[in-house]
C-alpha cells in the first residue's frame, strides 16, 4: 500500500476526533458542590478557553462563583454569554435576572423575568422574584399580583413571608397576619414566622396574642434573640423594666451587636430612672446603626430630661433629618430650643409638629411657652389643647396626673375658666 496516495475525488474526509465539550461537567459539578471553587473555577477557564468560550455549563458554574465573591457585574456578563448560547433556558434567565436585581436594576430584571414568562412555563420563581424587584421599585399593587401568582404556582414559605412583608410596608397588618397564618398552615413548626405573627399582633395593641405566637415561638427556639428581644419590648411597653431586662440579657448573648437591643435596653433604664446608664446603652446603639431615627429620637429624650439642651438639640434634629414625619420629634426639639431661648425658631417647629398630628400635648406645651414669652396666641393655644384633652375618654384624660396640674396652672394664669364636663363625663365620674 502506497502511504501518501492520493485521495479519489469525491470521497469524504474522516474528522479529526475532537474531545467532548461536556466531557469534564461531572468534575466541574463535584468541585462546585464541594466548595472547592479556586480548583473549580481554574477548570472552567480551561474548558472555556478550549473551545473559544461556547460551553454552556463551565460558563454558568463561572458565574455562581463569580456571585458568590461579590463581583455581581462580571457574573452579570458571564450569564448572558450562556444565555446567548441557550436562549430558551429558564435557568439562565432566571440568573440574568438575579445578578440584575443584586445590582439594583430591578426595571431590567423585570423585563427579563417577563422574557423568561413568555416561554410559558408557570415557575412560581419567577412570579415570586418578579414581584420582589416590583416591591422595590414600589409597585406594591402589581407586586402583589406577582405574588398571587408565585402562591397559585407553588406554595412556599418565602412568598408568603415577603406577601406578608408587602402588607406590612403597607401598613396593613391585619392581611400581613392572615398570610402569615396560611404559611403557618403549611409549616406549623416555623418559629419565624410565629415571631413575626407575634410582632404584628403587639403592633396592633393585642398584647395577648402576641405573647401567645412568642411564647409558641420560643417553644420549637428557646434561644431565638429576635423572638426573645419582642417578648422583652412588650413586657418594656407593660412597665416591667426588670424583666424585661432581664430578657434582654438572654438575647445580648447571641446578638451583642444588636442596636434594637441596646436601644430598648438604654430606654428601660430611663424609665428606671437612671440617665447615665441610659446614654450609655443608647450611644452604643447608635454606634451599631447611626443611621436609625428612634435612637437618636430617643437620645435627645433622655438629654433633654437631663437638661442638656445642647446635646438634645443635636439628637432630636439628627432624627429629623432620618425621618421628617414623626410630629413628636418636632414638639420635643420646640421645647428644647425654648430652653435654648429660641423663641421664633422654637414656634416654627410647634407649628410644624399640630401640622402633622392634632394632639392636645402640642398645643399645651406650645401655649406654656408662649405664656413664658408673652405672646397673646397662648391663650388660643391652651384653649385649643383643652378641648382635645376633653375629647379623650376617662382613661387616657387620668393616665398622667401632671398634666391636670398644668392645666390649672396655665388656665390660672391666662384667666380662662376651665369648661364643664359634658353630662357624659359626669356619669363616667
Amino acid at each position: 500500500m502506497q502511504l501518501n496516495a492520493p485521495i479519489p475525488l469525491g470521497q469524504p474526509v474522516a474528522p479529526l476526533p475532537r474531545e467532548d465539550p461536556n466531557a469534564k461537567n461531572w468534575l466541574i459539578h463535584q468541585l462546585y458542590v464541594s466548595q472547592d471553587f479556586q480548583q473549580a473555577l481554574t477548570l472552567c477557564q480551561e474548558v472555556i478557553d478550549q473551545f473559544d468560550g461556547r460551553v454552556e455549563y463551565p460558563l454558568y458554574i463561572k458565574a455562581l462563583i463569580k456571585r458568590r465573591q461579590g463581583r455581581i457585574q462580571e457574573s452579570l456578563e458571564l450569564f448572558q454569554q450562556v444565555t446567548r448560547l441557550n436562549p430558551h433556558s429558564i435557568d439562565n434567565l432566571k440568573q440574568v435576572g438575579r445578578s440584575l436585581f443584586l445590582l439594583g436594576k430591578h426595571k431590567a430584571a423585570v423585563d427579563v423575568y417577563e422574557e423568561a414568562l413568555t416561554l410559558g412555563i408557570q415557575d412560581w420563581e419567577l412570579w415570586h422574584n418578579k414581584g420582589m424587584c416590583f416591591m422595590y421599585l414600589k409597585d406594591f399593587a402589581k407586586a402583589e399580583e406577582c405574588f398571587a401568582h408565585a402562591r397559585k404556582a407553588e406554595r412556599h414559605d418565602v412568598t408568603h413571608m415577603q406577601l406578608g412583608r408587602l402588607y406590612t410596608l403597607q401598613e396593613n397588618y391585619a392581611a400581613a397576619i392572615e398570610i402569615y397564618k396560611e404559611a403557618l398552615d403549611y409549616s406549623p413548626d416555623n418559629p419565624e414566622l410565629m415571631t413575626t405573627i407575634g410582632i404584628l399582633y403587639s403592633r396592633l395593641g393585642d398584647n395577648e396574642k402576641a405573647i401567645e405566637f412568642l411564647g409558641n415561638s420560643l417553644t420549637h427556639d428557646p434561644k431565638n434573640p429576635k423572638t426573645i428581644l419582642a417578648a422583652g419590648s412588650i413586657i418594656q411597653d407593660h412597665g416591667d423594666m426588670d424583666t424585661a431586662l432581664v430578657k434582654y440579657r438572654i438575647a445580648a448573648l447571641a446578638t451583642p451587636n444588636s442596636a434594637q437591643l441596646w436601644n430598648n435596653v438604654g430606654m428601660c433604664f430611663f424609665a428606671k430612672g437612671k440617665p447615665v446608664p441610659a446614654i450609655s446603652c443608647l450611644k452604643r446603639a447608635l454606634d451599631l446603626a447611626p443611621f436609625e431615627w428612634i435612637v437618636a429620637y430617643n437620645l435627645g429624650l433622655v438629654h433633654l430630661t437631663t437638661r442638656q439642651y445642647a446635646s438634645a438639640f443635636h439628637y432630636l434634629s439628627s432624627s429629623i433629618n432620618l425621618k421628617n414625619d414623626y410630629a413628636s420629634a418636632y414638639m420635643y426639639l420646640a421645647v428644647t430650643l425654648a430652653k435654648l431661648d429660641d423663641f421664633e425658631n422654637s414656634c416654627d417647629a410647634y407649628r410644624r409638629a399640630i401640622e402633622m398630628e392634632s394632639d392636645f400635648l402640642f398645643h399645651l406645651n406650645f401655649a406654656i411657652t408662649l405664656f413664658n414669652n408673652n405672646a397673646p396666641e397662648a391663650r388660643l393655644q391652651c384653649q385649643e389643647a383643652r378641648r382635645l384633652f376633653d375629647e379623650l375618654d376617662e382613661e387616657s384624660r387620668s393616665a398622667d396626673p401632671d398634666v391636670q396640674q398644668h392645666f390649672s396652672v396655665l388656665e390660672a394664669a391666662l384667666g380662662i375658666t376651665p369648661t364643664a364636663p359634658t353630662q357624659q363625663e359626669t356619669k363616667a365620674q
